[in-house]
């Protein structure tokens, strides 16, 4: 069971109109310390499950004593009170560390469960033939990623009408999820960007990941589930070496996750939970 949430974010340009440098460093930070968190509670679940098994042996082989003593000798009173009470609290011990257990299970499971309803209801409503649109899962977290041939002219940041009704249905499916935040990342490949009042790709793909942020907006999306992000063409999926690879890497990127703070909360509970009975 692999339990991770990692969002790699890189530094960005972001214009007036999308969130502050200071709020998406903070969300870089948040997922550190929840990536730190559940590998922490990785060792404490495979620390408890060995503990279990230990105790589960030595419950065995006293019961398997007491089986002993009960065929072998007619005077059952020889288990001594001392020895059946100990017996008694090792039984007690592995039904508690059960369900400590369980209940640190169910905190790093709950997440991917809801993960695996978000992709459910996005492949539903989006459709999964579309070869421009990818839905899939990395790490834990949910993207959705939509060729640029379906969102914007080239050069342009304004968002095509085709876009919107694919965007409607993105909606659809995140206002249905007001626990969820939506990152938008904008991507370009690495021609220079050359006309109009922006400067560079950096701009560019600022501004389309807020063009998109406003349609959302538009559709009812709380605007406090939204964050804007570009990545200009720093991480492109492809070489540009073709135009082919850079219609490739022209791409804008929806990143649909829990809000971090929230599932935090909730490891971190369990997680003092178990060290307060250990």
């Amino acid at each position: 069971m692999k339990k991770v949430l990692l969002l790699s974010l890189a530094t960005m340009l972001v214009l007036s109109s999308c969130v502050s440098k200071k709020q998406f460093t903070d969300l870089q930070a948040k997922q550190k310390e929840t990536q730190d968190l559940l590998n922490s509670a990785t060792v404490k679940l495979n620390s408890c499950l060995e503990e279990k098994a230990s105790a589960t042996a030595r419950a065995t082989a006293l019961e398997e004593q007491v089986a002993d003593l009960r065929k072998n000798n007619d005077n059952l009173q020889v288990l001594s009170a001392k020895g059946a009470s100990n017996i008694e609290k090792t039984l007690e011990s592995i039904k508690e560390k059960d369900m400590k257990i369980t209940r640190l299970q169910d905190a790093l499971t709950k997440k991917d469960s809801i993960t695996l309803a978000v992709v459910t209801s996005l492949k539903r409503e989006v459709g999964i033939n579309d070869p421009d649109i990818e839905i899939n899962v990395e790490k834990g977290v949910v993207f959705i990623s939509i060729s640029d041939k379906l969102l914007f002219q080239s050069g342009s940041y304004n968002v095509t009408a085709k876009a919107k009704e694919v965007l409607a249905k993105v909606a659809k499916v995140v206002n249905g999820k007001p626990d969820f935040e939506c990152m938008v990342e904008g991507h370009t490949d690495n021609v220079p960007y050359q006309s109009g009042v922006l400067l560079d790709n950096w701009d560019l793909s600022v501004k389309r990941s807020t063009s998109i942020i406003r349609v959302l907006q538009s559709l009812g999306v709380n605007p406090k589930q939204l964050i804007a992000a570009g990545r200009a063409d720093y991480v492109p999926l492809v070489d540009n070496n073709t135009a082919e690879n850079r219609a490739t890497n022209r791409r804008t990127r929806i990143v649909v996750l829990p809000k971090i703070d929230q599932f935090y909360e909730m490891v971190e509970k369990e997680m003092k939970n178990l060290s307060a009975q250990n």
